[in-house]
């Protein structure tokens, strides 16, 4: 059975500190809608607000339908494709985390074990990738614009290196279970032989 590291705090690790903050700054990113102001919710948003009487809701309405700013608006920005794009990127960023996590939980004693975290390590920076094809996806279909996004692209490269860097730690682990291993299976050779040899003794007596 795997078991924890000793003494070892999740929250003092780079690699998993800067995941947490790239998470948050991303979803706040998601809240602005990628930074573009979103009117269809705007004025969606207003249809629904509680306590409008019904005859200021027509007005409303009639004024958007009026200057044709709806067509114009959903043409524009239309709301199904900032869905889409949100649930992709809390979907990819969700799982980035969970796969640290799991990652994390997991102190290899055996190759089963470190195969195991090294699993979780490797798709957690499929994630990343992920995360940065979907920013270039948005790029090139939304109208933002690509400098402000370079923050974030910044902070999803750093996050592959920190964790290919906290993978590429982890084969010190994995000779030492090797040594453990070799040094088991070489003991319980000798062992053997010598029960072998002790039993050839006893027949000859």
């Amino acid at each position: 059975m795997s078991v924890l590291k000793n003494k070892r705090s999740v929250s003092s690790m780079e690699f998993y500190h800067n995941a947490i903050v790239l998470r948050r700054e991303i979803t706040m990113l998601l809240l602005r809608d990628f930074g573009i102001k979103d009117k269809v919710r705007s004025i969606k948003a207003l249809y629904g607000v509680q306590g409008m009487e019904p005859e200021d809701e027509k007005k409303f309405r009639e004024i958007i339908e009026k200057y044709e700013l709806t067509a114009k608006i959903i043409e524009e920005y239309p709301a199904w494709l900032i869905d889409k794009m949100r649930n992709n990127i809390m979907n990819i960023l969700h799982s980035m985390i969970m796969n640290i996590t799991q990652a994390n939980t997991i102190y290899p004693v055996c190759e089963s074990e470190f195969y195991d975290r090294r699993n979780f390590q490797n798709h957690a920076i499929g994630n990343c990738e992920q995360l940065l094809q979907e920013m270039q996806y948005i790029i090139s279909i939304i109208p933002v614009d690509a400098q402000k996004y370079m923050r974030y692209v910044d902070m999803i490269e750093k996050e592959i290196a920190l964790l290919k860097g906290w993978r590429k730690s982890d084969n010190k682990i994995l000779k030492k279970i090797k040594e453990t291993e070799a040094k088991k299976a070489e003991e319980t050779k000798k062992k053997a032989e010598e029960k072998s040899t002790s039993q050839t003794d006893e027949k000859q007596v």
